[in-house]
C-alpha cells in the first residue's frame, strides 16, 4: 500500500498536504517506521533549553507537540480499527488545543515521552500490519468527513513531518 494508490476520495482535502510530504513509492508501514526514527532522532537533538520553549504566546513547546503527535495518533489509530471494522458511525473529532493543558507534557522528561511515542508507534505499526487491503481500503466518516483506514495511516505520519517542519524552522 502506497500513498500513491491513494484517491482524493479517501480523505478530507485539508489532509493532502500531509499526505503530499510522503514519497509516492513509499509503503504505509516503511513510512510508520522510518518516520518513527526519525521522529525520536529529531527531539533527542533538541537542545534542552529548547524543549519548552514557546516561539509566541499560546504556542505549543516541542514537548507539547510531541504530546499532541502521540494523541493525535491514538486517535486516528482509534479511527482506523473502526473503520477496518466497518463501523459506519461517525466519530467526531476532537479540539487538540483542549488536550495539551492536562497532559503537562513540559513536566515529563524527554525519556518518557520518547518511551511513550515508541509504545504508541509499535501499536501502530502493529495495527496496520495486520489489516489486508481490504481492510485498509474501508472507509468511515470521522468529524464529518469521509477517510480511509490506510489514509488514516498515512496522514500520521504526514502529520509528524509537518510539526517537525515548524519545530525547525521557529524553534531551533
Amino acid at each position: 500500500m502506497y500513498t500513491k494508490d491513494l484517491t482524493p476520495s479517501e480523505y478530507n482535502p485539508y489532509y493532502a498536504p500531509f499526505i503530499k510530504m510522503i514519497d509516492g513509492d513509499t509503503t504505509l508501514i516503511h513510512a510508520l517506521r522510518e518516520s518513527s526514527e526519525e521522529v525520536i532522532s529529531f527531539f533527542n537533538d533538541i537542545p534542552s533549553d529548547k524543549l519548552s520553549y514557546r516561539y509566541d504566546v499560546g504556542k505549543w513547546t516541542p514537548k507539547e507537540v510531541l504530546v499532541h503527535l502521540m494523541d493525535t495518533e491514538r486517535i486516528f489509530s482509534y479511527r482506523a480499527l473502526r473503520f477496518a471494522r466497518k463501523d459506519k458511525v461517525n466519530l467526531l473529532g476532537f479540539d487538540q488545543n483542549d488536550f495539551i493543558p492536562p497532559s503537562k507534557a513540559d513536566s515529563r522528561s524527554m525519556n518518557s515521552l520518547i518511551e511513550e511515542y515508541k509504545a504508541v508507534r509499535d501499536a501502530t505499526i502493529a495495527l496496520f500490519k495486520n489489516l489486508d487491503n481490504t481492510m485498509l481500503k474501508e472507509i468511515g466518516t470521522g468529524s464529518g468527513s469521509p477517510m480511509s483506514v490506510r489514509a488514516l495511516g498515512f496522514i500520521t505520519v504526514g502529520h509528524e513531518k509537518h510539526h517537525v517542519s515548524i519545530i525547525k524552522e521557529r524553534y531551533l
